[in-house]
């Protein structure tokens, strides 16, 4: 049977779109393996979101390429692809096909032609595809990603992801349900819905508090999570199903992506910084106790000292969780490359350690008010380092604790004794008696 190996990076979309991949491969009798010297068929799951990506996307297609034998293929999938399509096979030309996120069904035939010579690429939107008919290959697992939503019809100016996801468009109700509960059949306890927009989610009849409803209420189901939300979209049926859901975690990653309500109009952010504070105190309101992460752009064009400090005073006003902080990355055929004012190297670098050091001092402080706090807890894996096992809270605080590999997929209680940085330290406690706190 052929063997193929597939390589991901970037979003839990992607980890989703690879999982899809296999399934699609597996009808056809090509079996997985995690060594690409073993491969016939090597295919890289590609972000585009920035330059950075890419660029090591690039040095990976070159190591990868030293396993070729002749007849194999290498091919790059997904967001990347999508961007370069053709100029992707005339700048590499140890690449064999390019195809985007809306060709995966097409996988077995474009290898094939591959195979024998043809080096080809799919780059077509196809505004109905949602690959109901295929199974994901996913490892059996207690949690899984299950994709509601691809493509996004907003147009923030900074963002490639329109043009490699192409325009927003839900799955039926009833088809996500009907996934989440094969997955509860199979032992899974946790999913996390995916969308590029998630809680614009409508499927024509159905809106997102329908979905976390339904989600939530399938037998077996223990946490809902979802990634990653608009907030504006956040409305009072959302919110309310948020907090009368059992199964919906007490946490949100919330984009803002600045504290500026002058850079967020050049941006085109849908909202300014009062309305995002104002979600913020909605979210906190509905669910109390909740954790709210977000994404952080600085040395976006035209960004003045003054703009930048306010993206540092709204981790303080928003009292984040985390964040995840980036440089302004200028994309082809994005909107914000013909913003004039662009903001060198050199401060954009300064300015992002300085909003690192603030986003780690707020975090620092949360956490370490929760030391001492019992929380339930899902049981990952084992951690990197060490022999302890990693776990994680509703409110997604990874906390390290020592115990036996039985429990990896289980639910526990925790003590939180310590922490470092955005990591906690733990120990069981017994279930009798044990009352676990939001988070």
């Amino acid at each position: 049977m052929p063997r193929i190996y597939i390589e991901t990076y970037g979003c839990q979309m992607n980890v989703s779109d690879s999982e899809l991949m296999f399934g699609v491969l597996a009808r056809e009798g090509y079996v997985r393996t995690d060594d690409p010297e073993a491969a016939e068929v090597m295919l890289v799951n590609t972000c585009a979101v920035r330059d950075h990506a890419e660029q090591r996307v690039l040095g990976r297609i070159g190591e990868l390429k030293r396993h070729k034998r002749p007849g194999d293929v290498l091919g790059v999938v997904g967001c990347m692809a999508q961007r370069l399509g053709p100029r992707l096979l005339e700048r590499v030309p140890q690449v064999d096909l390019v195809v985007g996120p809306d060709g995966y069904r097409g996988l077995p035939e474009l290898i094939a032609r591959a195979r024998a010579g043809d080096r080809a690429d799919d780059v077509e939107f196809r505004h109905w595809e949602h690959y109901e008919d295929v199974s994901p290959v996913r490892a059996a697992a207690a949690s899984a990603f299950v994709t509601v939503q691809r493509g996004c019809d907003y147009r923030c100016t900074f963002c490639i992801v329109p043009m490699t996801r192409g325009p927003e468009r839900s799955r039926k109700l009833p088809d996500v349900v009907r996934e989440v509960s094969d997955l509860a059949g199979a032992g899974t306890t946790e999913v996390t819905l995916l969308g590029q927009t998630v809680n614009s989610y409508h499927d024509g009849e159905h809106d997102f508090a329908d979905l976390l409803r339904a989600v939530g209420g399938v037998s077996g189901i223990r946490r809902v999570r979802f990634t990653s939300p608009y907030p504006t979209d956040f409305t009072a049926p959302v919110l309310s199903a948020m907090a009368e859901t059992p199964a919906v975690c007490e946490h949100v990653h919330l984009p803002a992506q600045s504290g500026s309500s002058r850079t967020l109009k050049r941006m085109l952010r849908r909202y300014d910084r009062e309305r995002y504070l104002g979600v913020v105190g909605a979210l906190r309101s509905a669910v109390p106790g909740i954790a709210i992460t977000t994404d952080l752009i600085v040395g976006f064009p035209g960004e003045t000292e003054g703009d930048f400090e306010e993206t540092v005073s709204l981790v303080e006003a928003a009292d984040f969780d985390d964040a995840y902080t980036f440089k302004f990355s200028p994309r082809e055929g994005t909107p914000a490359l013909k913003i004039k004012d662009p903001v060198c190297d050199d401060v954009a670098g300064e300015r992002l350690g300085r909003l690192i050091a603030v986003v780690r001092q707020v975090a620092a402080r949360k956490n370490a008010g929760l030391v001492g706090t019992t929380h339930e807890v899902l049981v990952e894996g084992h951690a990197k380092r060490g022999d302890l096992l990693q776990t994680r809270t509703r409110g997604n605080k990874v906390a390290l604790v020592a115990g036996p590999a039985e429990w990896i997929g289980t639910y526990r209680n925790v003590r939180l004794t310590g922490t470092t940085g955005s990591t906690f330290t733990a120990e069981p406690v017994s279930e009798r008696g044990a009352l676990a706190v939001v988070g």
